[in-house]
């Protein structure tokens, strides 16, 4: 009796593991795909260190010696970034007092502007008339390349959606209040609907669900939701199955995890893509407060040959033309 438990247990087991191996090896995956989605984080803007850093950390007074013009959310970085290749790029928003949404990363203007307080309380004519090159400096405060170069560049949301009608954003809402998710999910349905599916966004959990029950079609990504994801798909990914917070989203993997998740990376692809998702390899997660991107050939490489998904970077000036060619 004890042998008969035994071998069907290992039966049992034997069909277990051959299942996930047929259900997860990329063996089985098709041999043409093309190249992967790039998407430019915050367009093309100054890079900084990363040592030490924390969620207050003022990141424009540790930028690296600028080796370009562009500073991060405006229309001219978003230009270049398209430019270099990219077909998604991130922004930021914040709701202003006058009913605008401010095109800006930070919460409070203090870090990288001739202004002070927090970023939603301004009207967009306060916000337009600040040096958002005012704080950069890659010396100790020794000098600042970018001061008075950023007087009026701070866009609003309009402003870049007019500016790029056909191209593809993910909006990053700022923030986990409701009202800033309907907000949003109100300014995107006044869009063309060939313009509007060309959008999509990631925020706080409750801005997030709030602004899916507006725009239900919008691919989202609620950072609550990312959280379940993740889990519910190391628990269940074996199998196939995608979890329902892994659909109509972002599934995002840091680059040295993602060798031990479930179908990385075609398999995996190409099953989010069925329930509407996108992969999305990230730079190496090492513990800091922020998100890393993919931003040097050594990184890149890491990610397979044949990659079904998305790679999100900082530095597209350096990814863009690497993944054009090949590389």
């Amino acid at each position: 009796m004890i042998r008969s438990l035994l071998k069907a247990s290992v039966l049992v087991l034997a069909a277990v593991v051959l299942t996930a191996f047929a259900v997860n090896t990329d063996l089985l995956a098709p041999e043409d795909l093309p190249r992967p989605l790039l998407i430019a984080h915050r367009g093309l803007g100054q890079t900084y260190s990363r040592e030490g850093l924390t969620n207050d950390t003022c990141t424009a007074e540790r930028i690296f010696p600028p080796e370009h013009p562009f500073l991060e959310n405006t229309i001219e970085s978003f230009r270049a970034a398209f430019d270099y290749g990219a077909d998604i790029v991130e922004l930021d928003v914040h709701p202003t007092t006058d009913g605008q949404f401010a095109v800006f990363h930070d919460w409070t203007l203090d870090c990288r502007t001739d202004g002070q307080g927090v970023t939603r309380e301004r009207s967009m004519a306060e916000l337009k008339a600040l040096d958002i090159g005012h704080g950069y400096t890659a010396d100790g405060g020794q000098t600042f390349p970018f001061r008075g170069k950023g007087v009026g560049l701070m866009p609003t949301l309009d402003e870049v959606l007019a500016t790029f009608p056909d191209r593809r954003f993910l909006i990053n809402v700022k923030s986990n209040d409701e009202r800033e998710g309907r907000l949003l999910a109100q300014r995107l349905l006044a869009l063309p609907p060939e313009q509007r599916r060309n959008i999509s966004v990631y925020g706080g959990g409750a801005a997030v669900r709030a602004f899916s029950a507006l725009s239900p079609e919008t691919r989202v990504l609620g950072t609550d939701g990312a959280k379940r994801c993740f889990i519910l798909h190391a628990l269940l990914g074996w199998s196939g199955y995608v979890p329902e917070d892994c659909r109509n989203a972002f599934f995002m993997v840091p680059a040295n995890f993602a060798p031990y998740v479930w179908g990385y990376p075609n398999r995996l692809s190409a099953r989010l893509a069925a329930h509407g998702s996108m992969l999305v390899t990230l730079g190496d997660n090492e513990g800091r407060a922020s998100v890393t991107g993919v931003d040097d050939e050594s990184t890149l490489r890491k990610i397979p040959g044949r990659f079904d998904g998305a790679i999100w970077t900082d530095r597209i000036d350096r990814i863009g033309p690497l993944v054009r060619a090949g590389g």
